[in-house]
């Protein structure tokens, strides 16, 4: 094992430096941007904010409340096939993994309607497999916009560029409800992973999406100050009414 001593940074650890502006309010930052992928297509307009593919976040219902924002929303992985035939969006992603089964699904998706948008998405994005999945969703979905990940260094970020990623995800460990730090004892800080990935995805033409990590809005605005161009979030959606889970009442609080 080789011990990096070089500092490295959570959200927690920073914050931002003000300076002078021209804006009156903070009602008037203009979210909405303009993006032209690496491989994909075409362009994409909307506000670059992502609900997280988790059960109760991910969901049709969630959509149907973003798209008027323009905001995102990717899938959980748990809808069947037939839940997409009729889904023409240019704010959701359709989630899969890299099984057999993964592939198998994304294929018979493709061959009815190819998304707009594709998230491969893993724990843990260190594999050969990975890479190669990455490279046959772009064969099979070439004017795609597909984000992959997760991973949190700017080799790998570039490798998935390469491999025909536009967006790649950034975070391993970071989120509330992951269990992969506590469980394998891999990850890395998510604010210094945002900046070194951003870095190596930028070079390319590339973007990084910062996932996982965000528990209030300074976060988010720390995130895309550390250079990530979408920002992931799970539990700051999560337990509202579009999580299409059952919902109860204990001592004047709602759960799900």
């Amino acid at each position: 094992m080789r011990i990096e001593n070089d500092m490295k940074l959570d959200f927690s650890d920073v914050l931002i430096r003000p300076k002078r502006s021209t804006l009156t309010s903070r009602k008037e930052v203009e979210l909405e941007r303009t993006f032209t992928f690496p491989h994909a297509e075409g362009q994409w307009t909307g506000i670059p904010l992502v609900a997280a593919n988790m059960d109760g976040v991910g969901t049709l219902s969630m959509l149907k409340a973003f798209t008027p924002m323009k905001m995102l929303v990717a899938l959980h992985k748990h809808y069947q096939d037939t839940d997409y035939e009729n889904l023409n969006s240019d704010y959701a992603f359709v989630t899969i993994g890299i099984k057999d089964r993964d592939e198998e699904r994304i294929t018979k998706i493709i061959a009815k309607k190819t998304p707009r948008l594709i998230c491969i998405d893993v724990a843990n994005g260190y594999t050969e497999r990975f890479v190669s999945f990455v490279e046959k969703v772009r064969a099979l979905a070439p004017k795609s916009i597909i984000m992959a990940g997760n991973v949190v260094t700017g080799d790998m970020t570039e490798q998935l560029i390469l491999s025909g990623a536009d967006i790649v995800k950034v975070g391993i460990g970071p989120g509330a409800v992951c269990t992969t730090r506590a469980k394998t004892g891999v990850g890395y800080p998510q604010l210094s992973a945002i900046i070194e990935c951003a870095d190596a995805a930028h070079g390319l033409g590339g973007y990084v999406c910062a996932d996982g990590g965000c528990t209030n809005p300074g976060d988010v605005a720390k995130a895309l100050g550390a250079g990530a161009d979408f920002v992931m979030m799970g539990g700051m959606f999560a337990a509202h009414k579009e999580s299409e889970l059952d919902i109860i009442e204990k001592d004047g609080k709602q759960y799900v």
